[in-house]
Order: structure tokens, then sequence, then C-alpha cells
């Protein structure tokens, strides 16, 4: 049987644009010989839909795009991830469902029954979890389908760290299904295709059973999903993968007994971990830009390696004609910073403009005199002139119709090395989760070839350049330090005493976690964070801003 996967980029709420793109995949898989189709999670309304799942009219234009997705499908079926209600009660008003459309209607619905809670997902905010984990009996095969987390429970695979006494895959497979199904909307961190694949091909072989899953690829807000959907035969050999964060269709024969050298090559062969992290920033920006009906957007060029990198990023994104850079240089910007900007400017051939804010500091101070006169320079200055650097920015989005987009990076979010209102100005924060040890491989990545970013962004001591011959670790630690001890709380949420006993000096992480921990009350006000990493600033990680609690 041929299966066909079709791996497409949603927008939440545009279900016109949703069943469009979907209908032409479906098409074009029928055309090619496909006996059944399958699309992503949730794929009609967009994933995830949130709260707008608590507003009538949002519940009615789905209903009916339902209805008008099965209209489009004739003979060959097509598994496709909807939302649908629930007319029980007690219990949530709505099931994050997968549909069994044929021949104009909705044949069967199977609901999901794992619905996860942790990190940024909420599913039982909105859903209830589907109770009944049975096959659906379609052309003598009984098929097992299953939606995203229901497949992520595999007793084996995760031993100790299962979250759900359920395994709905285990349920099914003893039912003796001959086809697995799985409709995913997974969110990529780095890392996780290469985990997904793993647990996929594991389930396959141990349930001995062919498993097709197909991903969403795209962003929406802060989740960039990777599409690498898969399809296993009965001995957990790969068959095909769908390409990286790009939409894809896969045509894949089912009853193939084994796979080729090359589809085997693909379970151990993956792009580049640094190709991978740059595309997911790209389609992040790209998605975020244009799903919010923009199209063009505007940064700070400071000729420092982290505006360097969002700038090549928003090239990628958009094309040069769409970014525009600014150069704001102030009293303390040195001469190189200039030229290294400019020449970062020219090798990515976009437009950039040169107001310097020196003039406009000076009016600050005069007209903040009679309350700053008598105290020394400090933080206050400072941070003044990055706020003049976010007016101006903001200035030029309002009249030129552009976004701002935020060039701070983890490290920096994570201690406050950042400016409220300032260069925490903008739409998007495009390295909110990428560390400054990672900026700095990116960039070297992204020279492999040809110097795109100056080599002396990259090998200059970083600096904001707010005072004189200030430079970053004036006040932070080495970002090798820093970053480290950063992963260990932050994302694997380890204590200070097993932080110590990893090897880093007790003062320094009690400093930094109380840097980390004070800070929240500026991530709360920060720009959207493109998710890249098990856990990052932003929804997944919900700290209290007003709290006592000291680590030990």
């Amino acid at each position: 049987m041929k299966i066909a996967c079709l791996q497409l980029n949603a927008t939440v709420g545009d279900f016109a644009g949703n069943l469009q793109r979907l209908a032409a995949a479906y098409q074009r898989a029928v055309a090619r010989g496909a006996e059944l189709a399958l699309a992503p999670e949730l794929y009609v309304t967009g994933y995830p839909p949130r709260d707008l799942l608590a507003h009538e009219d949002f519940l009615q234009a789905s209903e009916a795009a339902n209805r008008a997705l099965a209209a489009l499908v004739g003979e060959v079926p097509l598994v496709c991830g909807i939302l649908t209600q629930n007319p029980d009660r007690p219990g949530k008003p709505l099931f994050n469902s997968a549909g069994f459309f044929q021949s104009g209607r909705l044949l069967h619905e199977t609901h999901k029954c794992l619905l996860p809670t942790y990190d940024v997902f909420d599913e039982a905010r909105y859903f209830e979890p589907g109770r009944v984990c049975e096959p659906f009996v379609w052309r003598g095969r009984r098929l097992g389908i299953t939606i995203c987390e229901d497949i992520w429970n595999d007793e084996d695979f995760w031993l100790d760290n299962r979250l759900y006494p359920l395994d709905p895959v285990r349920e099914l497979s003893g039912q003796k299904i001959d086809l697995l199904l799985n409709l995913s909307a997974s969110p990529w961190s780095q890392g996780k295709e290469r985990l997904r694949a793993r647990m996929l091909q594991k389930i396959a072989a141990t349930e001995r059973v062919p498993l097709a899953q197909v991903n969403l690829v795209g962003a929406n807000d802060e989740l960039v999903f990777d599409g690498h959907s898969l399809v296993f035969n009965a001995a957990g050999d790969l068959l095909a993968r769908g390409g990286s964060f790009a939409e894809d269709l896969l045509l894949v024969e089912l009853d193939e007994k084994s796979a080729s050298e090359n589809q085997q090559a693909k379970m151990t062969t993956w792009p580049e971990r640094e190709g991978q992290l740059f595309a997911a920033l790209s389609l992040g920006v790209r998605d975020y830009v244009r799903k919010t009906g923009f199209s063009k957007v505007t940064l700070g060029l400071s000729g420092g390696i982290d505006s360097a990198l969002v700038a090549a990023v928003a090239v990628d994104a958009l094309g040069p004609d769409n970014v525009l850079g600014v150069l704001m240089p102030a009293r303390y910007s040195s001469a190189g910073s200039v030229s290294d900007a400019e020449l970062l400017a020219n090798k990515l051939e976009i437009e950039y403009r040169s107001l310097p804010i020196e003039a406009v500091f000076q009016a600050s101070l005069r007209h903040l005199a009679p309350v700053l006169s008598g105290a020394p320079p400090d933080q206050t200055e400072e941070n003044l002139q990055s706020r003049l650097r976010g007016l101006t920015l903001m200035a030029i989005a309002n009249k030129t119709g552009r976004l701002v987009l935020t060039t701070g990076n983890k490290s920096e979010f994570a201690t406050g090395y950042c400016t409220l209102y300032g260069d925490m100005c903008g739409a998007l924060a495009v390295l909110g989760d990428v560390s400054k040890t990672q900026v700095y491989q990116l960039a070297r990545w992204l020279n492999r070839h040809d110097e795109i970013i100056p080599r002396a962004s990259i090998e200059k001591a970083p600096s904001a350049e707010l005072r004189p011959n200030q430079t970053d670790q004036d006040t932070l630690p080495p970002y090798a330090d820093l970053d480290g001890i950063l992963e260990l709380y932050v994302v694997q949420g380890q204590s200070a005493r097993a932080i110590v006993s990893a090897g880093y000096d007790e003062k320094l992480v009690r400093d930094l976690i109380r840097k980390f921990d004070l800070n929240e009350y500026k991530r709360r006000q920060a720009a959207p964070v493109l998710k890249v990493s098990a856990r990052a600033f932003g929804p997944g990680r919900r700290m209290p801003i007003a709290q006592q609690f000291r680590h030990a």
C-alpha cells in the first residue's frame, strides 16, 4: 500500500489558507498513486490555537472547515488532525482529534488520549482526553491511529521517565493492528529530531508493525516545527524521512520488506547541528514576520557578533531587500564597531542607515539634569543610550511598516545584561534561546566557506560600548562558565549544590543563580523568544517574579 505523508505548514486560524494548502498536497499525492494520505495534528486550525478555542466563532469556523475538508476528499482517504466537539458532560467541551475522511464524509474520529501539560504545552486546559484506544478497520486493515503525545510514552524507551500510566501504542498493538499512524505537531529543540527517530524506530521494531508519522513544519509564535516526518517498516527499517524545516510530500510503499541502504543511512546521518539551528531560526523569523502580516524588518547593527548573526538570519529568512540595518553610534562607540557594521551590511547586501544618537543623548542629559545632577554617572546613563536606540528603531518601524528584531542572546537574557525598553525593544527575540557560546559557534559555521560575519566581530571582546573601555566580562564571568551553569540550572533544572559538584565555583554559581532569578521581571516583558532548546525563557518556564525562595 502506498501511503502519503503531507508534511505541511499551517497558520493558526487561517482555515481557508490551510485547507487550500492541504487540498493541493492531497491532490498531488493522489495523482502519484497514494492509497492513503496523512496530515499533521490539528492541521485545519493550526497548532497551537491556544485561547482561540474559548471563542465560539472560532469553533464554528473550525466545524465549517471540517465540512469543507470532507468535501475535498475523494476515494483516497485522508487522515487529518482536526478539532471536534465533546458532547458529554462533565468534561472539557473539545477533543484534539484525527479525522478519517473518505468520499466526501468524515467516517471516523480518534481522540488524543495523552494531553501534555509540561513545558510549552497546556492541552488539558482545552481538551478532554480520549478514553478508548481501538483500531479503525479500513479495507481489511486494522489501523492504529494516534496523535503526537500518544506515541511518546513507550515504557521500554522511557523507563522511569514515563508521564502517563496509559500507553496507547501498547493498547493498540495488543489488538493486532496492521499499521500504526501518528499525526504530530512536535516542536523542535536541538537534537529532538534524532531522539524522535530513535523512539519511533524502536516502537516499530518492538511492536513489529509498520509506522508512519507525519509532523508539522513551520513556526507559530515562539514554536518552530521541523518536519522530519518518518516512515518505518515492521522491522524498524527507515523507509522515508521528510525534509528539514521545509514542506515535503513523502510517498512510501509500506509493503516493502526492506529499506534501501540510502534510507537506512539516514537514521545515522543528519545535517550539521549548526545548520539545523540556523535553519530553525530562519524559519522562525520568516513565519513570524509573514504570519503576522509583515514582510520587512529592521534591527540595530552594533558591529558586534549578536546583531551580525541576527542580520544574517533575517536575510536568509526574508531576503536582503526586506532587511534594514540601523547604525546608532554614540560617544563610546569605537571606529572599528562602525566599520564592522558597515562591512557586514555590504556583505549581506542590505540597506543600512547611520543615525548617531550623541546629540539626542546630550539633549536627554540636559532634560534630566534637574533630577540627575550631582550624582556620578552609572547605569542610568548607560541605559539611556540603549533606550534612545530602542526609540530610534521603534520610530523607524512605525513609519516604514517593519518589525523590529531584537539581538540579545540567552546568556544576556538570563543575567539581565540587557536594557528594558532599550535593546530589548522589538517584536521577536531571535537569539533569546541561543547562548553566547552557541552564537560564536553559529557565526563560525556561517563563515565556513566565506567571511560573512566580519572576523573582527567574532574575535574582539564583546562590549555594550555604553561606558569607556567597557567589555562584557567587566560584569559577567567568561561565557563558557556562564553558559555551562545556565544549561545546568535553567535547562536541566539542577540544584546549586549539584552544579557546584559538577566543578563550578560555588560563589560564581550562587551569584549567577541569583541573577537568573532576579531578572525574571525583565524577561516577562521581553519579545517572544524563538524556542530552540529543551527549556527556553517564555511560556515554557513559568517562574514567579515576586518570590523570596533562595536555592540551597
